[in-house]
């Protein structure tokens, strides 16, 4: 696997950089290292493609603060990215896609100089889709492997997703030989470029149905329904989602797909609350525990542990056990568990133990301070 560079690194700019200073650098890259400025250079266009994924980050101040914080482990190991509150972003990009950024950042229209083309730019493209993953917070803390369905379009089982009815296929457009798109030479900031529009014969498909499939009505895709097996990291939180490649609805006659964003739900915990990675449990202790002290079991995110409890221990002072907390998200380590011991007040009581309680209370009544902010100590 190669080793990424540093996205400061590799546009030349100090990590203090301003957004104009960003926009600067990667606009000088692009224009050096664009293709059609360097047909003969192999390495041309993997330092354009490398450059606009390094500004895609840096220009987003999110992206740039996770980046800043985690370096390249924010974008994540799992196929298709993760992304937001901690979450990689799975910002690496092809070629073509880093030439559409740039284009679309610079306001420099469709302009592929003949990397283009294919037709996919005339069929449309499947929707992006999101639907939410809702998990319990051991789920979320241990990670889980959890089966979706999700209702999108899909291809059309009768004609395969061509959009052509049955013994028939679509034919190749002659005016654009199956391109999708026709060409013009110009001038620009670039040099001698070469513009790109739709084929206006078969409106950018690259072909054309004379008998279309009555299933679909010529668009190859049908409703439909599609189980997926999603794999949790451990550590999620609300607002954190997974984005899947390819899953959304499918694109017309053979178009490509849309992307289908998982987002991440966690529920309340009835034991647990949690506050980032720390979670907090409250556990009510006999009065007189708290006074002699005890040795309690307390439970975890993973099982049953011991807690000292020493003589003389207020109500709702906080007991910390390091790393029994939620799992860091992308990185080592984990989070607290804080526990909260409250006194447990009994409620009918027996005249006997009145009687006891009232003599235990005369006697310890000199020992009761006044009021004071601190009554931990």
């Amino acid at each position: 696997m190669a080793i990424k560079r540093d996205y400061y690194e590799i546009l030349g700019i100090e990590k203090d950089a301003a957004e104009a200073e960003i926009k600067k650098a990667y606009r000088k890259l692009a224009v050096k290292y664009h293709p059609d400025r360097n047909k003969e250079d192999p390495d041309a266009a993997e330092k354009f493609r490398e450059a606009t994924e390094a500004y895609e980050v840096l220009k987003d101040a999110e992206k740039r603060a996770q980046y800043d914080r985690f370096g390249h482990a924010a974008e994540g190991g799992q196929p298709g990215g993760f992304a937001g509150r901690g979450f990689g972003g799975g910002v690496e990009m092809d070629l073509n896609e880093a030439l559409r950024r740039f284009m679309q950042d610079f306001g420099m229209g469709d302009i592929f100089g003949g990397m283009g083309g294919g037709g996919d730019e005339g069929r449309r493209q499947g929707r992006n889709l999101q639907v939410t993953l809702r998990l319990d917070l051991r789920e979320a803390a241990q990670g889980a492997s959890k089966k979706i369905k999700v209702q999108k379009q899909v291809a059309c089982p009768t004609c395969q997703g061509s959009g052509a009815a049955a013994g028939s296929r679509p034919q190749t457009c002659g005016t654009c030989r199956g391109l999708g798109r026709v060409r013009q030479v110009r001038q620009s900031l670039l040099g001698q470029m070469v513009t790109e529009t739709a084929c206006p014969h078969c409106r950018g498909r690259g072909q054309i149905i004379d008998d279309p499939c009555r299933d679909c009505r010529g668009t190859g895709t049908v409703r439909g329904e599609e189980t997926l097996e999603i794999k949790v990291p451990a550590g999620v939180t609300t607002g954190n989602y997974m984005e899947l490649r390819g899953k959304g609805d499918a694109g017309d006659q053979g178009a490509p797909a849309g992307n289908l964003r998982v987002l991440m739900e966690v529920r309340e915990d009835d034991l647990f609350e949690r506050h980032g990675d720390d979670i907090l449990l409250d556990l009510p202790v006999s009065p007189i525990d708290l006074m002699l002290g005890t040795k309690l079991t307390v439970p975890t995110l993973d099982g049953k542990v011991a807690l000292k409890v020493p003589a003389g221990t207020q109500s709702h002072k906080i007991f910390r056990l390091r790393g029994k907390g939620v799992p860091h998200l992308n990185r080592p380590g984990a989070g607290d568990q804080l526990v909260r011991v409250i006194a447990w007040t009994p409620l009918d009581l027996t005249t006997e133990q009145i009687r006891r309680l009232q003599d235990l209370r005369d006697a310890l009544a000199a020992q009761v301070p006044g009021p004071r902010r601190d009554l931990d100590g």
